[in-house]
Order: structure tokens, then C-alpha cells, then sequence
């Protein structure tokens, strides 16, 4: 019960693709190493270069698809196969595949990003997952702090900043430990063997 589901969201093309490719690829890679599974919209672009660094790393990196089979995935929206252990060809399109995408994530790391990137994270800060940012990725990822400043947000003090992906992926992890901590400390306990009775008689 230790492995994460951990959502890498952003920019799919742009700028910040350019710019932080080198970055995302960290992510997915940490993610890999530190033994949990890597979720991203099994998209191009950054969350891409994070499926890359999960599965080059032997980590397992799960795309979440807008379309409905992997013939529509790829020709009708263009999108890779081979980054992923497995797809979930969700068949509700870019705006209902962020949502499926995000309820089944343990916490969400957004680097660089554009709109889309913006609907993820304000449907994971609603759904009171862990969300966390990755400062100096450009794009969305470096608006946020002033947008949460200014935009009254539920839980908008609790999202964890870093500028180094390993480290951000760390403070995740440890982020996900607390708030697990009494469930997985049930499931232990439900795994104990019952205690030998002594037939009598």
C-alpha cells in the first residue's frame, strides 16, 4: 500500500516544453526510482518527457487517453503509445479525461502548463489531493503562487513548492505518507494472521 499514484500534468506544446523537457523527464524518472507509479494524460509535450523518464527508469507510467480506443488515440488525436505501461482509454474527450485523470491520482505535480494544465489542478485542489509545483518550468506552473494569492482558494496554503524535481517528488511522497498514514497502518493490521486457537476437546 506504500506506491503512489502520482499525476505529472503540463504544457502538452509551447514554450515551456522547449525550455523544461529536461525537467519533466526528472519527475517521471524520481517518480520511477522512489518505486511509485507515474499518471499523466497520455499526451506529447512535457507529460510526455515525464512518461519517458518513469519507463527508461523501470518505473510503470499508466496514460490516462481522451479517447475511447487506441485506434481513435492514435489517428484521430495523434497521440504516443510506447511511454506507457498501459492506457486507460477513457473515451470522455480532453475535458472529462482531466477529470477521471485527477480523481484517480494520489497527488499532482504541475510543470510548466498551459489551460488544460489549470483545469487539472483546480480539480485536484477541490478533490483535496496533494498538489504540488514545480517553480521555474514556466507557463502556469510559475503564475500559480500569485494566482493563489489573489484567487480565494480551499486548502491554497497547503500546495508544496520546490524548483528541484527530485526534491519536489520527495516532499510529495512524505506529503502522502502523513495523509495515509492511519490507512495504511489498517491495512497492516488487517493483514496480521489470526492468533492459533487451541481446539478443545
Amino acid at each position: 500500500m506504500s506506491k503512489y499514484q502520482i499525476c505529472v500534468s503540463g504544457s502538452a506544446a509551447g514554450q515551456a516544453v522547449e525550455d523544461s523537457h529536461a525537467l519533466a523527464y526528472q519527475l517521471g524518472k524520481t517518480i520511477a526510482e522512489r518505486g511509485h507509479t507515474l499518471i499523466t494524460g497520455a499526451t506529447i509535450g512535457l507529460p510526455r518527457y515525464a512518461a519517458k523518464g518513469a519507463i527508461e527508469n523501470g518505473g510503470l507510467s499508466v496514460g490516462f487517453s481522451p479517447a475511447a480506443t487506441l485506434r481513435e488515440h492514435v489517428n484521430s488525436y495523434r497521440l504516443p503509445t510506447r511511454e506507457f505501461s498501459y492506457i486507460n482509454f477513457t473515451g470522455m474527450e480532453y475535458v472529462g479525461r482531466d477529470v477521471h485523470l485527477v480523481r484517480s491520482c494520489d497527488a499532482i505535480i504541475t510543470v510548466g502548463g498551459r489551460m488544460g494544465s489549470l483545469h487539472e489542478f483546480s480539480t485536484a485542489i477541490e478533490s483535496r489531493k496533494i498538489c504540488a509545483v514545480l517553480l521555474g518550468s514556466g507557463g502556469l506552473a510559475d503564475f500559480l503562487p500569485l494566482m493563489l494569492k489573489h484567487v480565494a482558494t480551499p486548502h491554497g496554503d497547503q500546495v508544496i513548492y520546490d524548483t528541484d524535481p527530485a526534491r519536489l517528488v520527495d516532499w510529495v511522497i512524505a506529503a502522502l505518507d502523513k495523509k495515509y498514514a492511519d490507512f495504511k497502518q489498517q491495512v497492516v493490521e488487517e493483514k496480521e494472521p489470526p492468533a492459533k486457537t487451541r481446539r478443545l476437546g
